[in-house]
């Protein structure tokens, strides 16, 4: 049996976002990815203090690639689109998802 994980180790656990998820959030606010990480490092000062957010580059390889990311930085993105962090995860596995299937 493995010891049990650390928040810390937790928090940097890689999840897999839903891109498209992502990006139709940010296209209904009328948001460009830069005007996203603004509304990321203001939710963020609001609830905790400190200015944390994620790069343009970051939202774009998430949006296009759907990069994984640590679960704290799925924090981050939730509460920049005002929402729950579950709603912005992949739904399928990678392997159910069609062959050649794209995230414009």
């Amino acid at each position: 049996m493995s010891p049990p994980r650390s928040i810390d180790e937790d928090m940097q656990r890689l999840v897999q976002v839903d891109g498209l998820t992502v990006r139709r959030r940010r296209h209904d606010r009328g948001w460009s990815p830069r005007e996203l990480t603004r509304a990321i490092d203001e939710a963020s000062f609001n609830s905790t203090g400190l200015r944390r957010t994620l790069t343009p580059n970051q939202l774009q390889a998430i949006e296009e690639r759907e990069e994984r990311i640590s679960y704290e930085s799925l924090l981050l993105l939730a509460d920049g689109l005002d929402c729950d962090p579950v709603d912005l995860l992949v739904d399928e596995a990678p392997s159910e998802r069609p062959r050649g299937a794209e995230v414009h």
